[in-house]
């Protein structure tokens, strides 16, 4: 691969300002290095085909981040506030289970919520403090960073000449506080909205997620809680079900029986961790209105 290819390659990383996933350029420039085989390549060509790529990138429809997010959100939902509502139940009124779910799912999308936003904020002030920590290394210790740039490349097995002549183009490069925060510090600038979208993104999830398992107490009678609470449990394990296996699948694949075996085992595992919150929420509701009659009977 000729170094025209390379530095038409370099010219395509991300400056600080843009967002940049490390993973999918380093990915880029290792199948350019394995494809390249006798400098016959130009900057236009290699510009092109990574474009192309890119611009496929940016055309899916839903951010991965937003995504991990919305499972989060879920899953906390789908298990906190079944349990809070299963254990409820136990008192057998129907109005203190409604009025006790809606007041946690409230207060847990709020909590869940300013949780997300604080940690994405969080990682704005991080990255911010990394960016201007490179860019005083950069001017303070020149030296250093022609080592870490020379790092950065030696997993490649790049021969020695293409690595010195590298280090120096980026040396000089107005992108190099991209280059290192992307390939040698590997974190991803935040976008300006990203604390305010994990926040709705996280308390929307969190309260979609446990307000299905109080949907059937609307639909009782004020002392039917029993009742409702058997919908519930019917309702929850097939939403538990279906999220376990579409959070495993997500990640895994959805075609093939191997994937379909591990959504399959995702979902059980979602069952049985709920199963286990609710039952054990249950109980020691159950133990303290038995441990309550009892004072009341020696009263």
């Amino acid at each position: 691969m000729s170094i025209s290819s390379l530095r038409g390659l370099l010219s395509n990383y991300s400056p600080v300002s843009e967002e940049f996933t490390q993973p999918d350029l380093e990915k880029e420039y290792h199948l350019s290095l394995r494809n390249g085989d006798d400098g016959e390549s130009s900057d236009g060509s290699t510009q092109s085909v990574c474009r192309e790529r890119a611009e496929k990138k940016e055309s899916k429809l839903v951010d991965g981040r937003i995504v991990s997010d919305a499972i989060i959100g879920l899953s906390d939902g789908m298990t906190v506030p079944f349990a809070l509502t299963a254990g409820l139940s136990a008192l057998g009124d129907t109005k203190v289970v409604v009025f006790g779910g809606m007041a946690e799912l409230i207060a847990g999308a709020i909590s869940m919520g300013l949780g997300g936003y604080l940690g994405a904020k969080s990682e704005e002030e991080s990255y911010r403090a990394t960016l201007k920590e490179t860019k005083q290394e950069i001017l303070s210790d020149p030296a250093s960073v022609t080592e870490t740039i020379s790092d950065v490349f030696a997993p490649y097995e790049l021969p020695a000449e293409l690595v010195g002549e590298l280090t120096r183009h980026l040396s000089s490069s107005p992108n190099l506080p991209a280059f290192l925060m992307n390939f040698h510090h590997t974190v991803q600038e935040p976008s300006g909205s990203r604390a305010f979208v994990c926040a709705l993104t996280i308390a929307l999830g969190y309260f979609i997620g446990g307000f299905v398992p109080l949907l059937p107490y609307f639909f009782v009678g004020p002392h039917d809680a029993f009742s409702a609470l058997r919908w519930s449990i019917a309702t929850m394990a097939v939403a538990l079900f279906l999220f376990g296996y579409g959070k495993t699948c997500f990640v895994s694949g959805w075609k093939g029986r191997r994937n379909i075996r591990r959504g399959i085992i995702g979902g059980l595992q979602m069952i049985l961790v709920g199963g286990i919150a609710a039952g054990s929420a249950m109980g020691l509701v159950k133990g303290f209105q038995m441990l309550a009659d009892s004072h009341g009977h020696e009263h």
